[in-house]
């Protein structure tokens, strides 16, 4: 039986956005080794079928002990199970995943979900990250990216020449994310899904609803997802004063989207694809996001959103107030667009067979 290890840094990474490939992987008789921080997810993929092997990950951290400690454990785990390929997700799997796989010559395929703030803006910390990437990558097999820009930025820097592939985000399951009924028009709900953060636009968000909410007391705010302390004062601050509503994590967002008219995503953060606005769009949504790469894909302005400017809480305004002024007709038909765009390219079987086949071609040449 082949073998296969998947290297990410959270449970969630793997299960709410490479579930169908695991699942897939299993049908056809690989065995799947999972290594991950624990999280309650952990227990649904033993349940599937997986092997887990736990791991320590600091995922913001830059202590070098640690950082080499993580090269060690990848290494320790990969001769203990003997993969015929490991695939990585997120930033220190991908570099750290990659070394211990050079140094033990086994087949490697990374999926580049985003560069990450230090690889952002040029500097020591864009060279460091650039040398480690040209260490872990030398022997690299494949290559995934989720857009363009950040195929261009490793092509720029002579990382992995000839070893790219692009692919759509990690695709949105269009089963179980269906067109929900669009609401009625009595109140206008408007929704910001992501970790509550600076370089998630989370300052234009609340800056917008505190603006809009005055002016127009139809509106509402609804903020989900993990809070950084940061913003925990300032969350509950808002809310007393009933500018937004703060729901917290939320485990099936679709219980959220079938009550609002609108998904806002200001984010800055340098993503690979944003899995929210493709969960978005794929629930007949209308989606107002950042014209920056992982985000300009999903959305094409006018049609089923609006494009603003990066850090830009006036332009967000403005946007806001544009959808605003469109009948609710309209609106449900901008979220109607949504899907068609997400049906015709950004469905997850893409992504699931595009695996699959440079796993076979890989392991079977």
């Amino acid at each position: 039986m082949k073998k296969v290890l998947i290297l990410v840094n959270h449970d969630v990474v793997i299960y709410n956005f490479r579930k169908e490939l695991v699942e897939r992987l299993l049908n056809e008789g690989y065995e799947v080794y999972i290594s991950s921080p624990y999280g309650e997810r952990i227990d649904d993929l033993i349940s599937m079928g997986c092997k887990y092997v736990k791991a320590t990950i600091q995922r913001h951290g830059t202590n070098v002990i640690e950082e080499l400690k993580l090269i060690f454990y990848y290494r320790r785990i990969i001769k203990k199970i003997k993969p015929d390929i490991v695939l990585s997700y997120t930033i220190k799997p991908n570099i750290y995943g990659g070394m211990a796989c050079r140094l033990a010559k086994i087949p490697y395929i990374a999926n580049i979900t985003g560069l990450g703030t230090a690889v952002e803006h040029a500097g020591a910390m864009q060279k460091l990250s650039v040398l480690l990437y040209k260490l872990a990558f030398k022997n690299i097999n494949t290559v995934f990216f989720q857009n363009e820009e950040n195929m261009r930025f490793f092509s720029d820097n002579r990382i992995a020449l000839g070893k790219y592939h692009l692919i759509p985000g990690s695709g949105v399951n269009l089963n179980h994310f269906q067109p929900l009924e669009y609401p009625a028009d009595e109140t206008i709900e408007f929704v910001f899904i992501s970790r509550i953060m600076k370089e998630k636009g989370i300052e234009q968000y609340l800056e917008a609803a505190e603006y809009i909410r005055e002016k127009y007391s139809f509106t509402r705010f609804h903020i989900c997802g993990f809070c950084e302390e940061a913003y925990e004062e300032k969350l509950q601050l808002m809310q007393d004063r009933g500018i937004i509503k703060y729901h917290g994590m939320v485990r099936d967002v679709r219980i959220i989207l079938a009550g609002v008219h609108c998904v806002i995503h200001p984010t800055y953060y340098p993503e690979g694809l944003s899995n929210v606005l493709l969960e978005s769009a794929a629930c007949a949504r209308p989606i107002i996001t950042t014209d920056r790469a992982g985000c300009r894909e999903v959305v094409d302005d006018g049609v089923n959103g609006f494009v603003v400017l990066q850090q830009n809480s006036r332009d967000l305004i403005e946007k806001i107030e544009k959808f605003l002024r469109v009948g609710n007709k309209e609106k449900k038909e901008m979220g109607l667009n949504g899907r068609k765009k997400v049906e015709g390219e950004f469905d997850r079987q893409i992504v699931v067979t595009t695996y699959l086949n440079r796993i076979r071609n890989i392991i079977l040449k």
